[in-house]
């Protein structure tokens, strides 16, 4: 049986999120990749105990992760089943519905019919009685937010999850959405949004600022651009990487020439800094305490512990600002 390390609380930096109650890790682990069904069990469970080992608490899913959807919950509910009962309590654990998910009109979008059932289903394949966070995973076109919110509401009025959030909105939608919750008396606390270098979309739709205004939370998930902002592109394409043996979220038409000569940029600021790229673009997002925690994944135990690193890493000056915007 798994035994957590007695001194995993040690180093690891807790940010509160939004206005409320709850800390996160400033790294939190990210099950989008590699804990499917075509990964390899032992890899995910090294994972896990790598991130808890280290201090980070949360764990981050969505009912569609997989390959097979659904797999991803499977296998790290097996995973908590064998190894992490007795540390239930010191876990967030998140999941997510809103993409696709099973056939026909009530297996996609925002309704409460899909939300409601799709909670359940996350549940019985992590076997928990509960999630810390259910997010609604992006914005519906078609349904009423008010339904939407509403089902979010029940999920917590049920006793299924503790608190929720929004994926993938913008600044807009999402400040409506949180005057619906607010007068449903709902705890809404967080937004996960694609944030890096790279990909600075919240900042242009008005969600980065929202948060701030209405004390909301913000969890950035690609914070390495999908492997861009690491050392692993700058001296050509791996045989393992993601674009080989994936190509979904990552392919190397996105690999141009242009974009090879801003990582290499942006990994000589780096280095001049003393850290890896990798580490400089999760401090990089951190940067301005708006956002409360970075989501990484991982394919090797080594990935978390680098990334970890972020922790002591020094403030940016207005100088090195500068010029990640020219290489941006």
């Amino acid at each position: 049986m798994y035994r957590a390390n007695d001194r995993r609380y040690d180093t690891i930096k807790y940010n509160r999120c939004g206005y409320s109650g709850l800390k996160l890790p400033e790294v939190s682990l990210g099950l989008w990749h590699n804990f499917g069904d075509t990964a390899v069990y032992d890899n995910m469970k090294k994972l896990c105990f790598t991130a808890f080992d280290n201090g980070i608490t949360h764990f981050d899913l969505a009912n569609n992760y997989g390959p097979e959807p659904g797999s991803a919950e499977k296998n790290f509910g097996r995973i908590v089943k064998e190894n992490f009962l007795p540390y239930r309590d010191e876990m967030i654990i998140s999941t997510k519905a809103g993409y696709d998910m099973w056939p026909g009109p009530y297996g996609d979008w925002g309704s409460k019919k899909y939300l409601t059932a799709s909670l359940d289903q996350s549940l019985m394949r992590m076997g928990l009685a509960y999630v810390d966070i259910f997010y609604h995973h992006r914005m519906d076109p078609e349904t009423p937010l008010e339904e939407t919110m509403e089902a979010l509401n029940q999920a917590v009025r049920s006793g299924k999850a503790l608190y929720v959030g929004l994926s993938n909105y913008d600044g807009e939608t999402m400040k409506k959405a949180a005057a619906i919750l607010k007068d449903l008396k709902c705890p809404f606390i967080i937004n996960q949004n694609s944030y890096n270098i790279f990909n600075r979309t919240i900042e242009k739709n008005g969600l980065k600022d929202a948060c701030a205004e209405e004390k909301k939370g913000i969890i950035s998930f690609s914070p390495l651009a999908q492997g861009m902002l690491t050392d692993r592109y700058l001296k050509g394409i791996p045989s393992d990487s993601r674009i080989v043996t994936d190509g979904r979220f990552l392919n190397a038409d996105q690999l141009s020439d242009s974009r090879l000569a801003c990582i290499r940029g942006l990994d000589r600021i780096a280095s001049e800094r003393g850290e890896s790229l990798a580490q400089m673009a999760l401090k990089w997002v951190l940067k301005d305490n708006v956002v409360t925690s970075v989501l990484v994944g991982a394919s090797k135990p080594e990935q978390i512990l680098d990334n970890l690193k972020v922790i002591k890493s020094a403030p940016f000056t207005e100088e090195e600002l500068k010029k990640i915007d020219e290489f941006s």
